[in-house]
């Protein structure tokens, strides 16, 4: 099944071709390693939220845009020996310094919960971070798959949540602490995939008024907590 590793990170928004040609330079040691995809998302429409929002999971600065991203993997097992090996592989030192403050970037390992959609031409993405109820992950799961339904329905191409799995603690941010995690709580990451921002906008307006995504009101999340944003593909190989 897959397994995903998930980052949001803050980078200087001059040093943005810097940072797509440094991904594009890790993708083949990915690539190498077993990943089935490579994807790096670049902010477009991020709000500011009242509790939380993505600028603040990784404390980007007024000159920062934050970005998605992920690497897909077959299954856990090879996400785990990737790592292992990138860690002793010497084309890491060879790529050079990291445009972007790493210490600052959030990461984790999450497991495959619900997938819908072929996929296909992908331009643009909205991603969402959101604590939900350990004992909710049905639920969670259920939601999932309703909002998923409606999201094909109106355009897009494909839409994935993921369940936290390996989810490390940072020294100055986390995805535990950016999303304000409750010792009962999972971090829970999604994205749906867009054939353009134009499909997407067009999407969103009549998807306001569906009541798949709407639900009765009893949502297995706390909203207030939800992160999400929108944002341009960069990298997708």
């Amino acid at each position: 099944m897959t397994y995903v590793d998930g980052f949001v990170v803050a980078v200087p928004t001059a040093h943005k071709q810097r940072y797509i040609d440094y991904a594009e330079g890790a993708l083949d040691l990915f690539k190498e390693f077993g990943a089935t995809r490579m994807v790096e998302g670049w902010g477009d429409d991020v709000p500011r939220g009242q509790v939380n929002d993505l600028y603040r999971a990784v404390q980007a600065t007024g000159d920062e845009t934050v970005l998605l991203s992920w690497v897909e993997y077959p299954d856990r097992a090879t996400r785990d020996a990737a790592g292992e090996k990138m860690m002793r592989d010497p084309g890491m030192e060879t790529m050079g310094a990291m445009p972007f403050d790493g210490s600052r970037m959030i990461y984790g390992g999450f497991a495959l919960l619900h997938e819908a959609g072929g996929g296909g031409a992908c331009g643009y993405i909205d991603g969402v971070v959101l604590p939900v109820r350990t004992d909710k992950r049905e639920a969670y799961r259920d939601f999932a798959r309703t909002s998923a339904g409606a999201f094909l329905d109106h355009g897009a191409s494909r839409v994935v949540d993921t369940w936290g799995g390996d989810v490390p603690d940072g020294k100055v941010t986390d995805f535990r602490r950016a999303a304000h995690l409750q010792d009962e709580e999972t971090v829970a990451l999604g994205w749906i995939e867009w054939p353009s921002k134009e499909v997407r906008d067009a999407a969103w307006e009549r998807l306001m008024r569906d009541e798949r995504l709407m639900g009765d009101g009893d949502r297995p999340f706390d909203g207030m907590r939800m992160m999400f944003g929108a944002f341009v593909l960069v990298v997708d190989r």
